[in-house]
């Protein structure tokens, strides 16, 4: 039999009733033929509660049982789920991460997964069983602590356990019917698109879209996990095929920009007068990264003097305060005159494959923003992306901009 992993987000879960619909969408696939391995979230807004109790216990609290407390969300659905199914009929049981086991590595709150044990999935396959497994969390081993994969991480879980079980497909189901070429609150023309190539779904997921978590991409790359993004709220009996996420290969003819993504979770920090000399960028970014704190947009402009220059990046809103903290603890190391940041910002960016064989992409973008009155406070680019920081008030001008620029209104 063909082994199918279903994920469900935390609005596909929010609710018995939706829970019972989700039920609906695996008894499907079970009387396909299926042995089936669903991967649930935390009911909507659980997750947020449960980091809110967490801040108010204390402001600097244990990140071990932080993930104690953050990971019950998924053990709550997977049980209630299981029990759903078990009503209708259907041989289920729950799994939390560390019964499989799933095992990470001890960076709790973004702990990444090192190897998956299939075997007692496999078991219940055997008996006929529905696996019902908590996302998001796992094990460390050594420790015998168990941890959280951050934020979107039942994405993860869910392709690695598609990984792990060689299953045909993995299928995300979330509060949207696929991959769209943006936001379709910000632009109503915007469209769903029927596949999307892993490298620019690396990128969109990177660059603010919330369709799949980072990793879960990552993954499914380097493993080649067929994976289908779909809507939870279609008809059961009746779902829409989704977006497929695949080899570029599998794509027969491909647009020069295949979407737009807007990320506000996005902090700008600049140091002034920073000493031009080995060593400095080093002194600034390791402590940094030492901190887990990932550094995006990086932009250095050297004095006429190449005596100093002024360095600007950004950082996770979330961890702006965090990294002006570690930057103030390591001026005298570092030597700069000033540090100023700005969380009123946003970073928009152009996503495509089709850049790889066209010039002049980006620099249609500068310009069309320009005649919009918009002004690009920093730039990155890659092969197949580029992104500039913007004022955030200009964000679904700037959208709505390079949507229509590149044709999208019209795929």
């Amino acid at each position: 039999m063909s082994r199918l992993v279903m994920k469900f987000g935390g609005t596909s879960v929010a609710t018995i009733e939706r829970i019972k619909n989700v039920a609906r969408h695996v008894q499907r696939e079970v009387a396909a033929g299926h042995h089936v391995a669903v991967v649930v979230s935390a009911m909507s807004g659980k997750t947020n509660e449960l980091v809110g109790w967490c801040k108010e216990g204390a402001a600097l609290y244990d990140p071990r049982e932080y993930d104690a407390v953050v990971a019950s969300g998924e053990q709550v659905t997977s049980g209630l789920l299981a029990i759903v199914l078990q009503d209708m009929g259907i041989p289920a049981r729950s799994w939390q991460g560390w019964q499989i086991p799933i095992k990470t590595s001890d960076a709790h709150g973004s702990a990444r997964i090192e190897d998956i044990d299939p075997k007692g999935l496999e078991e219940g396959f055997a008996r006929g069983e529905v696996a019902v497994i908590a996302g998001f969390q796992g094990i460390h081993i050594p420790t015998g602590r168990l941890t959280t994969l951050g934020r979107g991480g039942s994405d993860t879980s869910a392709v690695a356990i598609a990984a792990a079980l060689k299953a045909d497909r993995c299928d995300i189901y979330t509060d949207v019917d696929g991959v769209y070429t943006t936001d379709p609150r910000i632009v109503p023309k915007a469209k769903r698109l029927d596949r999307v190539v892993f490298e620019e779904m690396l990128e969109m997921a990177s660059l603010g879209s919330k369709v799949l978590q980072v990793r879960s991409v990552e993954v499914a790359m380097v493993h080649k996990v067929k994976t289908f993004v779909r809507s939870s709220f279609d008809d059961p009996a009746d779902p829409k095929p989704g977006t497929l996420i695949c080899d570029e290969e599998d794509i027969v003819e491909q647009q020069v920009v295949s979407g737009i993504a807007y990320s506000k979770d996005e902090a700008q920090i600049t140091l002034r007068d920073v000493a031009d000399k080995p060593g400095i960028a080093a002194a600034i970014f390791v402590p940094l990264a030492d901190a887990n704190i990932n550094v995006d947009m990086i932009i250095q402009v050297v004095s006429d003097d190449a005596k100093t220059t002024d360095l600007t990046f950004t950082v996770p809103t979330a961890d702006y305060e965090r990294a002006r903290k570690i930057l103030e603890d390591h001026k005298a190391e570092v030597g700069y005159k000033e540090l100023a940041g700005a969380t009123d910002v946003v970073k928009v960016s152009a996503i495509g494959i089709g850049m790889r064989s066209h010039a002049g992409v980006a620099a249609r973008a500068f310009k069309a923003l320009s005649d919009k009155g918009i002004n690009i406070r920093a730039i990155t680019t890659s092969e197949i992306k580029f992104s500039v920081l913007i004022d955030a008030e200009y964000t679904e001008l700037a959208v709505r901009t390079l949507h229509t620029l590149y044709g999208l209104d019209k795929a």
